[in-house]
């Protein structure tokens, strides 16, 4: 028999014992410093991206820096954020999808220098339309689209 897949809701409460603080090791300490890295329960990420207001952004790396001085680590994993960002914005989708009004509003959250996730249900074409409909101008820049002065949008977590 076929195993089930899980939800993205499922996936989002599937804390797997996070969250955790470890020490930089050698092989990381290249990349990120030493120190200590933090990497979050996808509840926790879910739950900052709720709190950003219509009008308002916040990024990715924005959530890492309150992540990191939640649990007192050198950093927030860049990782781990980023795809437990992707997991709350597809949980969202499917709560949409299945008639709920209130989702966590994803499109609000930015990769850094204001870029749209493309990676983002609907990709950037929909996360423009409902990101120019709370007010903010998006332009293409290459292949990547940008919110127009992000920085002076950015909510303080």
């Amino acid at each position: 028999m076929a195993k089930m897949r899980r939800s993205w809701h499922e996936k989002l409460y599937d804390s797997k014992g996070l969250p955790k603080v470890i020490e930089i090791n050698r092989k990381m300490s290249k990349r990120w410093g030493t120190g200590t890295v933090v990497i979050p329960a996808p509840r926790e990420v879910d739950e900052l991206m709720r709190k950003v207001p219509k009008g308002k952004l916040v990024t990715i790396n924005e959530i890492r820096a309150y992540m990191a001085k939640k649990h007192k680590a050198s950093i927030g994993c860049p990782i781990t954020c980023g795809i437990f960002a992707w997991v709350a914005a597809h949980a969202a989708h499917e709560a949409w999808q299945a008639g709920k009004k209130r989702i966590t509003p994803y499109w609000r959250t930015l990769k850094t220098g204001g870029i749209i996730n493309e990676k983002y249900p609907g990709g950037v074409e929909v996360q423009k339309k409902l990101l120019q409909k709370e007010g903010h101008k998006v332009v293409r820049k290459g292949k990547k689209s940008i919110v127009v002065d992000f920085e002076k949008r950015l909510v303080k977590l």
